[in-house]
């Protein structure tokens, strides 16, 4: 069965840092693209980045370009590393995993972790 399990989300000051993880399970990595997305309650979901351990590629949204990086063990984990975080980071953040497709587009991930909640302080 095909999981996923993103954690590590709490607190922190604008400016700081977190890393987010993503867990999987049930499948191997090399075959999926996984992203990252965040959801601020009454919005879409936005998909922020995204990457193929297969093939090294990463895509990153213009709102966390140059702050935030995709990263994997290649084995089962995925990590988004959040640098210079500013309030409007604040979101509950998911990972998703796509047979299909590469992207940051919603509707190409078949499978979703339940998601960590971060917040970030002025």
């Amino acid at each position: 069965e095909v999981q996923l399990q993103a954690s590590g989300g709490g607190l922190a000051q604008a400016g700081g840092s977190l890393t987010l993880s993503c867990e999987t399970s049930g499948f191997i990595l090399d075959d999926y693209s996984i992203g990252w997305f965040r959801q601020v309650p009454g919005k879409e979901r936005e998909g922020i980045a995204c990457a193929s351990t297969r093939y090294g590629n990463k895509e990153y949204a213009d709102s966390v370009k140059g702050r935030f990086t995709i990263s994997s063990d290649n084995i089962r984990t995925v990590f988004l590393q959040m640098n210079k975080l500013k309030p409007e980071d604040t979101a509950v953040y998911y990972c998703a995993a796509s047979l299909s497709s590469f992207g940051r587009e919603e509707y190409i991930y078949d499978y979703w972790g339940q998601g960590t909640q971060v917040t970030v302080s002025s």
